[in-house]
Formats: C-alpha cells, sequence, structure tokens
C-alpha cells in the first residue's frame, strides 16, 4: 500500500552538534560512557562538514541542529568567535543552496564547562547569560533559519542531569531537576518574545520527549503514573508558550516498580515478551497517544522532532519508518495537523551517556576511521523524502 503525504509536508533529519563534534571545553568532554567510549572525539563533523551537507541534502528539506555554545562564545558575556561563526555560516549557506532549511536549535544537552561551574541550570543568575548567548544566535544566524528549537528535550536533559545523575552534573535530586527546568522554561519564554521580534514570521517551538509509561503491577502503575506526570504534563505547561509542539518518541518504559529497559537489563524484556531495540520496549502506537493527548489539551501543530530506533540493523530501522510512519499518516486523515517528520538521526553519533555503539543513524559512522556509510535504511529514507509517499 502506498501512502501519500500531504503535499506541504517536509522531511528531514536531526543531530546534535555535542555528539557529532570533537569536544571542546563543554560538559560533556571527558565523559566516560556506559560502552567504554571517553566523550572527546565523536564522528568529525567539524572536519568534514562539505561531505556531511551531501548526505544531509539526500535526507529531506530540513536539517535540525545546533551549534557549540563553547566554541563560539568562551566567557560569559563574550563576544562569539568570529572564526567559529564563519565555519558554521559557511555550512548553512551550503545547505541553503541544495535546499536544506534549518531548523535551529539553541540548547541540545551541551553548554560550555565556565556556564556549568557557576551552577548552571539550578541558578537563575544565569538566565541572563544563557539569554545573552541565545540572542547572539539569533542575530547571527537567522538569515540561514526557519524554524526554532529554544530546547531539545529539556525534561530529558533535567530528569537525567539533575535527578537520576546519568547526564553531566550527575545530581540525583529530584527538587533539583524541578528547579531546572523551570528555569529553562523561564529562559524559554523571554526568549519566544525576542525571536518573535527578530524574526515574527518564524516559528518557535521546543523538541518535547514523549514516552509511554506502563506499570506492570501496583507500584510500578504508581510510578509510571507520576513519571508521566513529571515528565510530560509538567514540561508541557512549562513550555506552553510556542507556535507548534514538538514531539519526539522512541520509548515504552515499563515499570516493575523500577523501570526496565534493554540498557540495564539486557535480555529482560525479551524474556518478557516485549518486543525492543537496543534501549527500550518499542511500542509505535505510543507516538499516537502522546501526540493525540497533547494535540487535544493545546490545539497546537505538531512537528516529530525526532523519532528513530536504536539499532545496527537497517531492516529494523526500515520497518521502524514504516511503523511510525503508517501511524502519522492515519492521525493526518483524522485531521491531526502534523506539518512535518524529522528523523533520528542523519549519522550515528556518541549517544550521550551510553556511547557511540547505540547507533541510530541513517548513515552509519566508522567508529575507527570515522567514514560515513549511506544504509539501506537512508536509502529508503531518501526515497520517502523525494516521493513524499512510503510503501507499506
Amino acid at each position: 500500500m502506498l501512502l501519500k503525504f500531504p503535499d506541504h509536508f517536509f522531511w528531514g533529519t536531526s543531530t546534535a552538534a555535542a555528539q557529532i563534534e570533537t569536544a571542546s571545553d563543554h560538559n560533556w568532554k571527558g565523559f566516560q560512557s556506559k560502552d567504554g567510549y571517553t566523550f572527546d572525539r565523536t564522528a568529525d563533523h567539524e572536519l568534514r562538514r562539505q561531505e556531511d551537507a551531501e548526505i544531509i541534502a539526500q535526507f529531506g528539506t530540513v536539517y535540525r541542529c545546533g551549534v557549540d555554545w563553547a566554541r563560539l562564545q568562551t566567557e560569559p558575556f563574550g563576544e562569539f568567535h568570529t572564526d567559529v561563526v564563519d565555519e558554521y555560516i559557511t555550512f548553512f549557506k551550503n545547505l541553503n543552496a541544495k535546499g536544506v532549511k534549518i531548523m535551529f536549535v539553541i540548547h541540545h544537552f551541551m553548554h560550555p564547562n565556565w556556564f556549568d561551574k557557576n551552577n548552571a541550570w539550578l541558578n537563575k543568575d544565569n538566565i541572563p547569560v544563557f539569554l545573552d548567548y541565545a540572542k547572539k544566535c539569533v542575530d547571527i544566524f537567522h538569515p540561514f533559519v526557519f524554524n526554532w528549537n529554544t530546547f531539545n528535550e529539556p525534561n530529558v536533559y533535567c530528569l537525567n542531569g539533575y535527578a537520576l545523575g546519568t547526564f553531566p552534573p550527575q545530581k540525583k535530586s529530584l527538587p533539583k531537576a524541578t528547579k531546572a527546568i523551570k528555569i529553562m522554561g523561564r529562559c524559554h519564554n523571554d526568549l519566544y518574545e525576542y525571536i518573535k521580534t527578530k524574526t515574527p514570521n518564524k516559528p518557535i517551538g521546543i523538541s518535547l520527549n514523549t514516552a509511554l509509561f506502563e506499570g506492570l503491577n501496583f507500584f510500578g502503575r504508581l510510578v509510571a503514573k507520576f513519571t508521566d506526570r513529571w515528565f510530560v504534563h509538567q514540561a508541557a505547561e512549562i513550555f506552553k508558550k510556542v507556535d507548534y509542539l514538538g514531539i519526539s518518541y522512541y520509548a515504552h518504559i515499563l515499570f516493575k516498580p523500577t523501570a526496565i529497559t534493554e540498557i540495564d537489563s539486557p535480555g529482560k524484556l525479551a524474556k518478557m515478551g516485549y518486543p525492543h531495540d537496543g534501549m527500550w520496549a518499542y511500542k509505535p502506537d505510543g507516538l499516537r497517544f502522546n501526540i493525540q493527548r497533547l494535540y487535544d489539551k493545546y490545539q497546537k501543530p505538531i512537528i516529530i522532532t525526532e523519532n528513530g530506533v536504536c539499532s545496527d540493523n537497517p531492516q529494523v530501522r526500515i520497518q521502524c519508518l514504516k511503523d511510525y510512519l503508517s501511524i502519522l499518516h492515519k492521525m493526518i486523515e483524522n485531521g491531526v495537523p502534523i506539518l512535518g517528520y524529522i528523523h533520528w538521526s542523519t549519522f550515528d553519533n556518541f549517544e550521550w551517556n551510553l556511547g557511540p555503539t547505540y547507533r541510530f543513524g541513517l548513515a552509519t559512522v566508522d567508529l575507527d576511521t570515522r567514514d560515513r556509510t549511506i544504509t539501506e535504511a537512508g536509502m529508503f529514507y531518501t526515497h520517502i523524502c523525494q516521493q513524499n509517499s512510503i510503501e507499506i
């Protein structure tokens, strides 16, 4: 069956600067990942921008990405380094010339170490510091940008960085996580007004991570309900000043009462009879569930800002695209205004605290040479983007 998407629907891929560029003086540099690698050299993107632009241009008309704050601004309120600015501008111009529009992410889990040393997102005095950086990004890069994400998945960053302790700064305090996401929300609200003044016709949102949380026993249901309320409902309310809802979805997370994942308990999900990828239980209908409840509440257009599957197998990724895009097509038919789909990720990268062996890329990256190879799934996605349709 051929599923044709609306003429205005757009396609693209996404990356984060920290995950594909060699680590500068930022909060992830030197982090030891679960798979035994050190967060330093990632995918050599800063050395291969010309080559990477060719790959990006095969995957639709939108590239969702950010820049390295730590390279651009080496002190609070400092002027941006012109050589780094020029590097990014050249890259963005190249993409624009190839027909690729930029969805610009201002904060994607990474910031300078000097920002971290001043207590980062737990210090409200850092609000003007971040806004200075963000406004400079808007002022400089807006000619190349068609859409803004102020923050990528602030709920993921604050939960992992300030409650679970798996991301830097590795705190373990839910009140601190709540404080951090509220400070991020204040930054977003102020920045929204600035961007609207500067670029009134360019939409602004965030990427809100969503998941399907399910409890398998009484206490598991309590934990799942609390997690859903903190992770999805609270974050959506804090960041509701948006022009669209940017939604990412990957995970069906089971609680009994602690979370059961492939990351922490390899093989357990399979023994329990749950399909899974390399990280979580796999249930594509969770994307439909989250889109519908958030659209029903906020009545905002939807953009899928991230979606994918952790696997080394291109056939698994192809099936993932079929599963998720079938759901989106049906929702569009039913009247939900879904504007575009951005796949995670363009390339294999350094998967934050887990490391580079956890793969999401349409193009693989060799861990020794950093050479890129477009996979069969990448070619499949290229065809989807070119035809604005998918055969399932």
